[in-house]
């Protein structure tokens, strides 16, 4: 009976059922075999709206449709131009720059490399810059901004795997800082191999686009330094970022109608948060019986035989994160943290070093080829074959790999 479930289960998979159908179906069927009570999984579903981290996702989901449909990547991406154009690497860097914070407010590297790449590769490609660089940045900068705040990764992180939201922000901030700063400087090298000349400063142009970007300047100054100077909580930053969009983007640069644009995009965002909760509501449920079931306990004793260090360890579980990743990205935050998080607490890994391990590991995972998402959404936004972009990506991917390898074995970096 259970092989003929689990293969039905695969079926449905195979047939494209919701992710969510499939999981609370497993979960259902598991508690009903191993004679576990039952009203675990709607207790857990219920749990779900009490969570204090919960408001921040539809509110920030919300937050990066709304300046996804408005011009506001334009104006970002021609103020991170005018104040780095005058620096060598400075175009590549402003579209590092430009596409980090659109990816960390909109929470989506499709997005990214759809809505800003299309801006992005001619400008690279009119300085001079090779095809593969070009190519490589746009399909690696759909994922940068996943280590700043307002990260969608990193809150499901820290409502499934119990940590405080602002304190996992402010960590993930680190890595983050580093992976720019490492891409600037290879952008600089890029440069000055190819003798490309940076352009001449322009106050005008420096004067216009800041005067333009107005409004949108001051955005990541007030969820960074509201949520790391403690003047407010990650919730809390949503509902002060959802309420400045809406004034900025509707009343005071009118380029979203209130009512007529507005309650359009409120719906198109709800369509992925309900999708997120659908899946992290059932895979809680899936979480209990993995608890009651002492699943965690049993990995353990079982990989300890053979992997006895934490240093094999961490090699083992960067290897799996990454395959996991690779496949699909908010399953894998619901229902491998659980899994993993009590199974590394035994090797001695603190929770919030293994949060970021997991989430520079997701960042690098959109990028690794063969299924990188990044990878088969820059191919079909600029017409290339996979190979190409694989080639292209590499240099990114490697600067990343390396990124993830210093914050696994020196967590002390990270001020862990």
């Amino acid at each position: 009976m259970t092989t003929a479930a689990f293969f039905t289960f695969f079926l449905a998979a195979a047939a494209g059922a919701p992710v969510f159908s499939i999981i609370a179906a497993l979960t259902f069927f598991l508690f009903l075999t191993s004679g576990i009570d039952i009203s675990a999984p709607i207790v857990e579903f219920m749990r779900l709206q009490s969570m204090p981290s919960l408001i921040s996702i539809p509110l920030f989901t919300f937050s990066g449709y709304v300046l996804a449909a408005s011009k506001a990547p334009m104006r970002m991406l021609s103020l991170s131009r005018a104040l780095f154009g005058s620096f060598t690497g400075g175009i590549a860097a402003s579209c590092l720059t430009a596409a980090a914070l659109f990816t960390a407010f909109t929470g989506a590297s499709g997005i990214t490399i759809i809505a800003l790449g299309g801006l992005i590769y001619p400008i690279l490609k009119a300085q001079k810059y090779d095809d593969n660089f070009s190519l490589g940045l746009v399909a690696s900068t759909g994922s940068l901004g996943l280590l700043f705040p307002p990260s969608l990764p990193i809150i499901l992180y820290a409502i499934v795997g119990k940590l405080d939201l602002s304190l996992l922000f402010k960590k993930a901030l680190i890595p983050g800082i580093l992976l720019m700063a490492i891409l600037y400087i290879y952008s600089w090298f890029k440069s000055k191999k190819a003798d490309i000349k940076p352009t001449k400063i322009n106050a005008e142009e420096i004067y216009i686009s800041s005067k333009d970007a107005l409004w949108e300047i001051p955005l990541p100054f007030i969820i960074i330094f509201g949520i790391y100077g403690g003047y407010f909580t990650a919730s809390e930053a949503a509902s002060v970022m959802a309420f400045y969009v809406i004034i900025v983007e509707c009343f005071i640069k009118k380029e979203i109608s209130f009512f007529k644009d507005l309650p359009d995009i409120a719906l198109k965002s709800l369509e992925l948060v309900g999708a997120i909760f659908a899946v992290l509501g059932t895979a809680l449920g899936f979480t209990s019986y993995i608890i009651d079931a002492q699943i965690p306990d049993k990995i353990f004793s079982l990989i300890h035989y053979y992997i006895p260090g934490k240093f094999l360890f961490l090699i083992f579980l960067n290897i799996f994160i990454l395959l996991i990743n690779m496949i699909e990205i908010f399953s894998a935050i619901v229902i491998i943290v659980p899994i993993i998080v009590p199974v590394a607490l035994n090797y001695g890994i603190d929770p919030l070093h293994l949060g970021i391990i997991f989430l520079v590991n997701l960042e690098l995972g959109y990028m690794t080829p063969p299924l990188g998402i990044n990878l088969f959404l820059a191919s079909g936004r600029f017409k290339k074959n996979l190979t190409e972009i694989y080639k292209a990506v590499m240099p990114f991917w490697i600067i990343t790999a390396c990124v993830l390898i210093l914050i696994t074995y020196f967590p002390y970096l990270l001020g862990i």
